[in-house]
């Protein structure tokens, strides 16, 4: 009688435990989902005028400004307050590229904090990103 409530008292302990992790887990992924944006914010700076424009884009969603086609593809916020730091996925596109072998002017990450780790070269526009927002 002893062993049989020792074994059930044991099933309720594994079927406890397994439940806690399924719901870190869950949790943890609602947390990783926050710092997920679904919008992106960016400059665009003409030199030749030198003006400065700045786009929203939604992610997945293209937007042409002049000459460029910009694709956002993912966006995220750094989990870390006191310095923040937003990564984005772009794609652009130059229509006036004669090249059709080369899609994209720049298919890459790009950072909020050091735009040029990851520089975008064309001679007559710069992107930055700016925020990653919900």
């Amino acid at each position: 009688m002893l062993i049989k409530k020792n074994i059930a008292l044991g099933k309720n302990k594994l079927f406890l435990f397994i439940i806690l992790i399924f719901l870190f887990n869950f949790s943890a992924s609602i947390k990783k989902n926050s710092l997920q944006g679904e919008f992106v914010e960016i400059n665009v700076l003409d030199k030749v005028n030198s003006k400065k424009t700045n786009l929203k884009l939604k992610i997945n969603e293209e937007i042409q400004f002049q000459n460029l086609i910009i694709k956002a593809k993912k966006c995220e916020n750094s989990e870390f307050d006191d310095n923040p730091e937003v990564t984005a996925y772009l794609q652009v596109m130059d229509v006036t590229e004669k090249d059709r072998d080369k899609v994209f002017i720049f298919n890459g990450w790009t950072f909020s904090s050091s735009p040029t780790l990851r520089p975008f070269d064309h001679p007559v526009y710069d992107i930055w990103l700016i925020k990653c927002y919900n």
